[in-house]
């Protein structure tokens, strides 16, 4: 099983990514060890908004390029869609 997941960055930015263990990776992102992404490592703390799963690695990426691709705005209703679903 794979996720695609928005993380929200302590600048108020959005990253999107992929991963096979979602809470590793968050924990990478915000260890500051280096196997966190380039982009997060100087916009740390990171807080997890958004995640979907995904049964193969192929179709995770596949939505990640989607979701890259979406205006901010578009993003965010994402993330609120899946907040009020919690």
């Amino acid at each position: 099983m794979y996720h695609v997941y928005l993380l929200k960055c302590s600048d108020g930015t959005l990253y999107c990514g992929t991963t096979n263990n979602l809470d590793k990776r968050i924990r990478e992102h915000n260890a500051g060890t280096g196997r966190g992404a380039k982009y997060t490592t100087g916009r740390r703390p990171v807080h997890l908004v958004y995640s979907e799963r995904k049964k193969t690695l192929s179709s995770a990426l596949k939505r990640e390029y989607t979701i890259k691709q979406l205006k901010r705005t578009d993003k965010q209703k994402l993330i609120d869609v899946h907040q009020k679903k919690l």
